[in-house]
């Protein structure tokens, strides 16, 4: 497996780590790919209660690397797919776990980082985190289930606010609306994570995959159609002149000049 995600198990946790810290942990096509088999691996191995899902370094996940965007412009609309599937896999995986999947997020939590943190069970989050649905800012659509996931949390006209104008929220903002569940000192995210996945990891395994199951029931019905419908949708703004803009300008550091092309 890449060294770009790491999976460890100890007393039934398998914690997941994003770890390109040099550039916030913001995901390449071979960090994709490792995230789909860090999950597959988690979710099916026996041993495991509970799955934690944390950056390494100082961010989170800040989205997708917009540099291999840039860099692979004229490839998007076909690459896209393969690694929006890739993504969604490992999305699927996490929300057909029998284990309750936890995100621990700190630093910057962007793009698909936020999609991949909507999509876990449970959130804490150190009070300085900041996040943001990046995807507008762009030239794209949502990909990773955050337009399935976000109006379902949120409520629809809060989803397509952040959605919509991707302004950058607080963790007591995203608290208040749903999407996060515990805010706390950053000095004390690891101890805390490490206490509630020792909890789960401690509590009734086949209860809480039947909870899990039948909470999920209830929400993913066409999640998969979805996900597909979302891969297509990035695909086409992938090709679209917006699109090089928005990964050019946000490489030069300047405001994108979209044209809706």
């Amino acid at each position: 497996m890449s060294n770009s995600v790491l999976h460890a198990v100890i007393d039934g946790v398998a914690t997941i780590t994003f770890n390109r810290p040099a550039v916030m942990n913001a995901l390449d096509a071979d960090m994709i790919r490792a995230f789909r088999a860090a999950c597959e691996r988690a979710v099916g191995d026996p041993a495991v209660r509970v799955i934690v899902l944390r950056g390494a370094g100082p961010a989170f996940v800040a989205g997708g690397d917009v540099a291999m965007f840039r860099d692979k412009v004229a490839e998007m609309a076909s690459l896209v797919p393969e690694l929006a599937a890739e993504l969604h896999h490992g999305i699927l995986a996490l929300r057909r776990a029998p284990q309750p999947v936890i995100a621990a997020v700190h630093g910057a939590v962007a793009g698909a980082g936020f999609s991949i943190m909507v999509a876990c069970d449970l959130v804490l989050a150190a009070a300085s985190t900041q996040f943001s649905l990046a995807y507008s800012r762009i030239g794209t659509s949502p990909d990773g289930g955050a337009t399935w996931f976000l109006p379902r949390l949120t409520g629809y006209h809060k989803a397509m606010e952040l959605m919509l104008l991707a302004d950058t929220g607080d963790a007591e903002t995203l608290q208040r609306l749903g999407v996060v569940n515990w805010v706390m000192a950053a000095d004390v995210l690891a101890a805390e994570t490490e206490k509630l996945a020792r909890r789960l990891a401690a509590g009734p395994a086949r209860a809480y995959a039947e909870t899990k199951a039948l909470a999920n029931r209830a929400l993913n019905e066409g999640l998969a159609a979805h996900l597909d419908a979302e891969a297509l949708a990035f695909a086409r703004c992938a090709a679209t002149a917006d699109f090089a803009e928005g990964v050019t300008a946000f490489a030069d550091k300047r405001k994108p000049l979209f044209k809706g092309t």
